[in-house]
């Protein structure tokens, strides 16, 4: 006979959920002793100070032990992972420090739980367990009553035709029970997950720190892949062709007597494959300058005012060098301003300021153009801003028609 697969996986989840629910009745009546000492012996003595100072120190001391084994309960009985509330511990202990501790872990959450929800959940927990060994013994009841005595019997399940009613009231509530167990199995797990792990605001703020950083992570791993494909433009590409330039100057000055035809098509494709070079190296400055990589800003930038075709006034005030995704901003930031003030603004100068302000680094570029540039349009502009916001940065630019334009980017540059 084959079981269905739905009925087995109902069966299994119910098994599951019940045994749950039985491990669950110790752990949470395990501070039942202490609070009923507690009330016994205040009744007894009338010292309420010394018993309650007691209670809590032993409700203090035992609430962790409890809490690691509800964790293990949930983690090892239904694949429940309760988050561990783990802050850092104030490095010195002042009043304020220790406040902000208890206001981040908030102890009493815990202690609460396994005080006084403990205790409920328990009553829960043993209900059910009743009702299930009721509803097992209502079933199998015209199987094992035979075997009692007449008399006991009869007081019990009177005449023998009440039996297949013992037995169908069993068989509805095992029917019903999986459901029952699945509802307080769930229950219970929404309940520990709000009082014995981290609030929801915290979870929410340790996603935000781990979506911040695999984002850095992200950012310096493509800056990394953009250095790579430098580095192979730069030493393949590059140099194939700087050899075939050679290769054709040299045909063009060692052969005097070729054909006209001949030397004008080599002399064309000699200044093609001059052009082919200039090209990529722009390409190779515009995907990470060997100079910033190498030397650091102030270099790059020096050199990128220096081929700039407008007198550009530089300053660079850093005393030490800054994380390499943001040198790579801020560059990419004065390229993409100077570019537009030589091709769009009609400009005849430029200023270029970059310092660093405490933790953040300070990038203004002003020319005086035509003005009239929107960050919003759609332009570069509007890439130099996301590229900016990756580092959780800020981009204005304030252009009014007739100018100046002034562009100014701030990103965080901690370490």
């Amino acid at each position: 006979m084959t079981i269905p697969a739905g009925l087995r996986r109902t069966v299994l989840r119910a098994r599951r959920d019940t045994g749950f629910l039985a491990a669950g009745v110790l752990p949470h009546l395990a501070l039942v002793p202490v609070w009923a000492w507690a009330a016994t012996t205040t009744a007894r003595t009338g010292n309420w100070l010394l018993t309650v100072s007691v209670s809590a120190v032993l409700v203090v001391l035992v609430a962790p032990v409890l809490t690691a084994v509800q964790r293990a309960r949930y983690r090892r009985l239904i694949g429940v992972d309760v988050p561990r509330l783990t802050p850092a511990a104030p490095e010195r202990r002042t009043w304020a420090s220790v406040a902000r501790w208890l206001v981040a872990t908030r102890p009493w959450r815990r202690i609460g739980y396994h005080l006084v929800l403990g205790p409920l959940l328990a009553l829960l927990e043993l209900l059910l367990l009743v009702a299930a060994a009721a509803c097992l013994a209502g079933v199998t009841a015209p199987a094992w009553s035979w075997a009692l005595p007449t008399g006991i019997r009869l007081d019990w399940f009177g005449y023998a035709t009440r039996l297949p009613v013992y037995a169908a009231a069993g068989l509805l509530l095992l029917c019903a029970l999986p459901w029952i167990a699945r509802a307080v199995a769930g229950a219970e797990t929404r309940m520990a997950l709000e009082l014995l792990g981290p609030s929801r605001a915290q979870r929410l703020q340790e996603r935000v720190d781990q979506l911040a950083v695999s984002r850095t992570d992200l950012i310096e791993a493509v800056d990394a892949e953009r250095r790579r494909i430098e580095r192979d433009l730069h030493d393949g590409t590059q140099q194939r062709l700087v050899s075939l330039a050679v290769n054709l100057g040299l045909a063009i000055a060692g052969h005097p007597d070729l054909p006209s035809e001949a030397r004008e098509v080599i002399t064309r494709a000699h200044l093609e494959a001059k052009e082919a070079i200039g090209e990529l190296n722009d390409l190779v400055r515009g995907l990470h300058p060997a100079v910033l990589e190498d030397r650091g800003l102030d270099a790059a930038l020096s050199g990128l005012a220096a081929r700039t075709p407008l007198p550009v006034r530089l300053r660079v005030d850093l005393e030490e060098r800054v994380a390499p995704n943001v040198e790579s901003v801020a560059y990419f930031v004065v390229s993409e301003a100077l570019t537009n003030a030589t091709k769009h603004a009609n400009a005849m100068r430029a200023e270029v300021m970059v310092r660093r302000v405490g933790e953040v680094l300070r990038v203004r570029v002003t020319d005086d153009g035509l003005g009239g540039a929107d960050a919003a349009g759609g332009t570069g502009l509007t890439g130099l801003a996301r590229r900016v916001g990756s580092l959780d940065g800020s981009f204005h630019v304030s252009s009014p028609v007739g100018g100046p334009t002034t562009i100014t980017a701030e990103l965080p540059c901690a370490r």
